[in-house]
């Protein structure tokens, strides 16, 4: 019986943990999902060696409820933040990404919304895009903030590499003055040195004017 429950416990977790992936349109169980399987699988096990044999389905379901919770973790946090941030960034030409590898949630925000050609100075309109970032950085405060400015190949490398500096800095101090903890956030430059595009035209080059915010899941 005990073995029953803990299957449908965990395939439940599972198939709740199921999501389409926003590129490929495919279904997909989340990082979260498994950890949560797995944390019901080890709270069902601890409560039924602790608990007298007559009890053991009642503790071990306990137990795995718990356990499921808890094994989430990061993954869960993660999640929920991803959620939000695609809620509140829907149609403004913020890209959301997630990094399989790491669970970090990725902002690239292009050049020509974010700031005026040539300049750090960030767009007025594009305030309201910020401003939701940094309600949701503020709600999950156990994250780490690593804002990066980029450049396309265009112009000499000096002039690139202090452009792409001061607009990482004009966005990490804007989340700063909104309520970021300053500890959380930091900012760098890399010029033209991390393309996600070909420079060998005008679309890659607009790819490549970028700043990306890169949200970085708790230490575990």
């Amino acid at each position: 019986m005990r073995k029953f429950m803990l299957a449908a416990l965990a395939g439940s977790v599972v198939l709740a943990g199921c999501t389409t992936n926003p590129y490929t349109g495919e279904r997909q169980v989340a990082k979260a999902a498994y950890g949560a399987a797995i944390g019901a699988a080890l709270g069902c096990g601890i409560a039924a060696a602790t608990t007298e044999k007559g009890k053991r389905d009642d503790r071990c379901l306990q137990g795995a409820a718990i356990g499921g919770v808890a094994g989430g973790g990061v993954g869960v946090y993660m999640d929920v933040q991803e959620k939000k941030l695609r809620d509140r960034l829907a149609g403004v030409g913020v890209g959301v990404q997630r990094d399989p590898a790491t669970g970090a949630i990725n902002l690239i925000m292009p050049g020509n919304i974010t700031f005026p050609t040539a300049q750090a100075s960030i767009r007025a309109d594009f305030y309201p895009v910020l401003d939701a970032v940094a309600d949701v950085l503020k709600e999950y405060k156990n994250t780490t903030i690593s804002v990066s400015g980029h450049t396309d190949n265009v112009g000499a490398d000096a002039y690139n590499m202090k452009l792409s500096q001061d607009r990482a800095n004009s966005v990490a101090s804007y989340l700063v003055n909104r309520g970021v903890a300053s500890g959380r956030v930091s900012a760098a430059g890399y010029g033209k040195s991390s393309p996600i595009a070909s420079n060998s035209s005008e679309a890659g080059r607009s790819q490549n004017r970028r700043v990306e915010v890169r949200i970085n899941p708790p230490a575990q």
